[in-house]
């Protein structure tokens, strides 16, 4: 695996679930194959999880680790081609990428959408450049329209947790205070129509994703008739994807935050979510903090998929 963007690079989902397993009985078995390797993780936006779990996989695999904050720790880059660099950022992306790929192996991209143009955050150009630019193998700590190491993670999870071998997972969308990328409710969506499981998709109208992620999912406006029978519950927000409402607001009704209320017409439902989390937005301290939810052992997982990813790309050199 030269790349990973998506579920796609991936390949066979069975496969790739049981390395995760076999890595997790034993997180150092392959820690000669980085050895002399190093990984340069790049931050365009801010991180927890992915910081410290795709640094500790890589530690996992024996190899040496770079991180650097673009416009904290480094120069203020340009992105934009044609522009006039009379401004505050000194150096232009299309130098910094190459002179990055001297210095490691492999490199780790984390840019969110930015919500000024819809065509270039789904065309995904920071992360695309630094694949077509750099001279080594990349991958997306979360992109624009993609968060694969997250959505690996959740299906490691539901894999450990489900009851029947054909589980129902509902997204459903909940109320925030800012506007947020569509990359974790894309990503999910798309490795759950990779599966066989029962996936359903609830929002309030308005907030449809593009149809390529929809894919084959049932979409529900409906919450609650969403919720009925459900083994699994992954809550998100996410910002408007249509037209000109790109990247807005238009709903902020606490009735769709999760609480005990939609919990109760499910098949005693697990609760995700990617963290971190807004509670009593999202979802309500109960349901939260009860005994069904797995957001910690979900955010544990991010080890483990960034692991199986890391050493394929390794394995690739």
């Amino acid at each position: 695996m030269r790349n990973f963007t998506c579920v796609h690079d991936l390949g066979n989902l069975e496969q790739a679930l049981k390395e995760a397993f076999e890595i997790k009985k034993d997180r150092f078995k392959y820690v000669e194959l980085g050895k002399n390797k190093t990984l340069m993780m790049i931050f365009f936006n801010s991180s927890l999880r992915t910081r410290l779990s795709t640094q500790k996989a890589a530690l996992n695999l024996g190899m040496n680790v770079m991180v650097l904050d673009i416009n904290q720790g480094a120069w203020k880059l340009e992105t934009e081609r044609g522009v006039i660099m009379d401004g505050d950022k000194p150096e232009h992306l299309l130098e910094a990428i190459p002179v990055m790929g001297c210095y490691c192996d492999v490199i780790g991209v984390r840019s969110f959408a930015r919500f000024e143009n819809r065509d270039d955050d789904y065309n995904e150009v920071i992360l695309n450049q630094f694949i077509k630019y750099s001279g080594r193998p990349v991958f997306s700590m979360e992109a624009a329209t993609r968060h694969p190491l997250q959505s690996f993670a959740d299906l490691i999870t539901i894999e450990e947790y489900k009851k029947t071998a054909r589980p129902k997972v509902v997204m459903t969308w909940a109320p925030h205070p800012r506007a947020l990328p569509q990359a974790v409710p894309n990503s999910f969506a798309e490795w759950m129509n990779a599966t066989d499981y029962d996936f359903v998709i609830t929002h309030p109208e308005g907030y449809e994703l593009d149809p390529k992620f929809v894919g084959n999912a049932r979409v529900e406006y409906d919450q609650m008739k969403a919720f009925e029978g459900a083994d699994f519950v992954y809550a998100k927000n996410w910002a408007a994807y249509s037209g000109d409402n790109y990247g807005k607001i238009l709903n902020t009704d606490r009735s769709w935050t999760v609480g005990e209320r939609q919990m109760a017409v499910t098949n005693n439902a697990y609760f995700m979510h990617c963290l971190p989390v807004r509670r009593n937005m999202i979802v309500t301290d109960d349901v939260i903090e009860s005994p069904q939810s797995i957001v910690i052992p979900e955010a544990a997982n991010r080890e483990i998929s960034a692991t199986v990813v890391l050493k394929r790309i390794l394995e690739s050199l």
